[in-house]
């Protein structure tokens, strides 16, 4: 069985960490709707109470040890405000089990008042597992995992249908880490040998990249490099392929 396993039908996985076993979400991304409101003119209610209860539907459904935001917890770069700010206290007090985020470029300076372990934003590993945001370069004991978990990239596919139809579908990305971009980066071979996974948004207002339409770049700086022949699968597990060429 593999160290990091998706949960069919949600953008969350569970990962193995040993002596623990953890829930894991990417780009939770709290507070958005002001965002939309403000930056875009876009006006939706509030989806607090729908991503809590989301949240804690995982938390039943897998019962585990830990869960572990891969960054992004905050949506307003700059210090939250009150909505966003009590969404994410009333979601920690929800969550019955210690808690760690790896902190994102959207989380400010969240380690200052939020109630849970915060790292660097160059990432942790727990276990033989590696956990980053993706916004900045891996942290050497990240990248020495069986298995790197990623969140930042929000990925996506564009599918069209033979009358000319197309809908947007958030993916996971899977494959092996290629170890060249962190050598050229550090000027020497790194012992690196694991899985890479591209974790979905959690939240389904983020957007995201398309990663199988021309013209749309990747944004983490070690990405699509990083990847080897990365396949990409929708959240119910069907398998795309190789997400360059679908």
């Amino acid at each position: 069985m593999a160290l990091v396993e998706p949960i069919l039908g949600g953008p969350a996985a569970t990962a193995d960490l040993g002596d623990e076993r953890a829930l894991v979400v990417a780009d939770y991304h709290a507070g958005i709707e002001d965002a939309l409101r403000y930056e875009q003119g876009i006006n939706l209610n509030s989806r607090a109470e729908e991503r809590r209860e989301r949240m804690c539907s995982l938390l039943d459904r897998t019962d585990p040890d830990r869960v572990v935001f891969l960054g992004d917890l905050m949506h307003s770069i700059a210090g939250p405000g009150g909505a966003e700010r009590g969404e994410i206290e009333v979601l920690l007090e929800a969550i019955d089990v210690p808690t760690t985020l790896v902190k994102g470029n959207h989380d400010g300076d969240i380690e200052s008042w939020v109630e849970c372990d915060v790292t660097p934003g160059d990432g942790i590993r727990l276990g033989d597992v590696g956990f980053v945001h993706g916004h900045t370069w891996p942290a050497r004991d990240v990248l020495s995992g069986d298995a790197v978990c990623v969140g930042h990239e929000h990925p996506c596919v564009r599918l069209e249908d033979t009358v000319g139809g197309s809908r947007v579908e958030r993916v996971w990305l899977r494959g092996g880490l290629n170890p060249e971009p962190f050598e050229e980066r550090e000027e020497e071979e790194l012992d690196i040998d694991g899985e890479l996974i591209v974790f979905p948004a959690f939240n389904d207002l983020t957007g995201g990249t398309w990663v199988n339409v021309e013209g749309q770049g990747f944004l983490a700086p070690f990405l699509p490099e990083g990847l080897a022949e990365g396949e990409a699968y929708l959240l119910d597990g069907a398998r795309l392929g190789r997400y360059d060429t679908i």
